[in-house]
């Protein structure tokens, strides 16, 4: 059989969020899909895992494998199984498309097959929406920068007022680094753990914790 008939060699990834779910329905639509092209499904990744984790094992062999073409075409069930945000999606799949590899999501129509102009103007959208994204979460962060030092300048936070992780100091100012001898050493004299957190300024988990080491 030559090049050009020889079938397509498809990799399938599919992500459940906890160990009692399963990725049944995803592989058996995704193979029912690779059937009817013709393609030979290559080698399928699997995850388990929440789809906000940064590390996912499973996609990350994916992404190398891609970058070595083990595979010509990438089969998803949806796209919010294949990344942790709209963002993530888009840069994951420019990158397939870099490595010459084509990207199908079975059940939504979307493929960035160079012949189907519906779903590069699919994939336009995205970005344009994936571009709003960021700049929401760009305005979210200066904006909680902003009200923290709002907050700091009317002696809110910072000051005199400062939470137990640290997270309120001035800005600028480091943390606080906490000192788990000193734990010990105030234990060792017969202050209770409530009194040692609160010279300290820590949670009582914190010195219950260290005094269990």
């Amino acid at each position: 059989m030559d090049a050009q008939r020889s079938p397509k060699k498809a990799a399938v990834y599919a992500r459940v969020s906890t160990a009692e779910q399963n990725s049944d329905l995803q592989l058996r639509e995704i193979q029912d899909y690779a059937n009817r092209q013709g393609w030979e499904i290559a080698e399928t990744y699997q995850d388990t895992i929440s789809g906000a984790k940064a590390s996912r094992p499973g996609l990350n062999r994916l992404m190398a494998d891609a970058m070595a073409r083990k595979f010509q075409c990438l089969l998803v069930w949806k796209l919010d199984r294949f990344g942790r945000s709209l963002v993530d999606c888009l840069n994951n799949i420019r990158t397939l498309e870099d490595h010459g590899i084509r990207f199908v999501a079975v059940t939504q129509g979307l493929d960035t097959d160079q012949r189907n102009p519906a779903s590069r103007f699919l994939l336009h959208v995205l970005g344009a929406a994936a571009e709003f994204e960021r700049s929401l979460i760009r305005e979210r962060t200066q904006a909680g920068r902003l009200r923290y030092q709002q907050d700091y300048r009317a002696g809110k936070v910072g000051k005199t007022v400062y939470s137990r992780s640290g997270k309120n100091l001035p800005v600028g100012r480091p943390k606080r680094i906490f000192d788990r001898e000193r734990v010990i050493e105030i234990r060792k004299k017969g202050a209770s753990i409530r009194a040692i957190a609160k010279q300290l300024g820590v949670g009582i988990g914190t010195v219950t914790r260290t005094l269990a080491r």
